[in-house]
């Protein structure tokens, strides 16, 4: 064997080396999933229905969210880039619009299909077995800072969450100073927050002193939410939908967005 051929040899041994080693980084330089959230943004061969949000939240080998109509949970495996959504999940069974169920189905039918996911320019994207595009979801805003809300049921103090009353709006806006701002329905309301991860509390909340008569029990109500505020310990987004809850887990307020203003 001549010098020229052993250097060639070795010249050919390093570059596959090399190569292999490539073919390795982009799977080493994968995010992981656990703790991320994302909200889906493209169906392909669908529109997206307006004001119907698909949620997909990981954590802990637990895949959850809302499939837009109905709440699921979902145990999920992921190593480097494979990615399979095992078949034994639980969901809520709300009925819901044809076309929003029609929705639902498909996305459901995008994690069933799953073997691989892929980030792109911030998206993470759900693969085939074949590399086809299931679905493409962005990701889940974390914090409640610059959004706003409005709340759709709140912790009455007697073991049950109500909702609000027919002709009252209660309203909380976060800003990124730290302060929190709304109606209780008939007063306006001040006051401050923390947030941390999924932690989130309140600190006293203050008042303007108008008396309100109409709709009946407007003040109680007042009282009953700007209470549960304060019990609040921890907070879950879900696209649209905000969820206040308590230190043992209990609902204290539920909310969705508002509209931008």
């Amino acid at each position: 064997m001549t010098l020229c051929t052993r250097a060639a040899i070795a010249t050919i041994a390093v570059f596959g080396l090399l190569s292999a080693c490539a073919a390795m980084q982009p799977a080493a330089d994968l995010p992981g999933l656990d703790g991320t959230a994302w909200v889906l943004s493209a169906l392909p061969g669908r529109t997206l229905l307006p004001g119907s949000s698909v949620t997909l939240r990981f954590g802990s080998g637990r895949a959850s969210g809302t499939d837009g109509c109905n709440r699921y949970a979902v145990p999920y495996t992921a190593t480097g880039s494979k990615l399979k959504f095992e078949p034994t999940g639980v969901s809520t069974q709300m009925a819901c619009p044809q076309e929003v169920m029609e929705q639902a189905g498909a996305f459901m039918a995008s994690l069933a299909g799953a073997r691989s996911f892929r980030v792109d320019a911030g998206q993470l994207q759900l693969l085939a077995g074949d590399g086809a595009l299931l679905a493409s979801l962005a990701p889940q805003p974390q914090g409640p800072a610059g959004t706003a809300w409005r709340v759709t049921g709140y912790n009455s103090g007697k073991q049950a969450v109500t909702s609000v009353l027919g002709g009252t709006a209660l309203t909380m806006a976060f800003s990124a100073d730290g302060k929190v701002s709304g109606s209780a329905g008939c007063n306006n309301y001040t006051g401050t927050y923390a947030s941390n991860g999924s932690t989130l509390a309140f600190g006293p909340a203050a008042t303007t002193r108008k008396m309100c008569a109409e709709p009946a029990r407007i003040m109680e109500q007042e009282q009953q939410f700007l209470k549960a505020l304060e019990s609040v310990a921890t907070a879950r987004q879900e696209g649209d939908r905000l969820e206040l809850r308590t230190a043992d887990g209990a609902l204290a307020v539920s909310l969705t967005r508002e509209s931008a203003q």
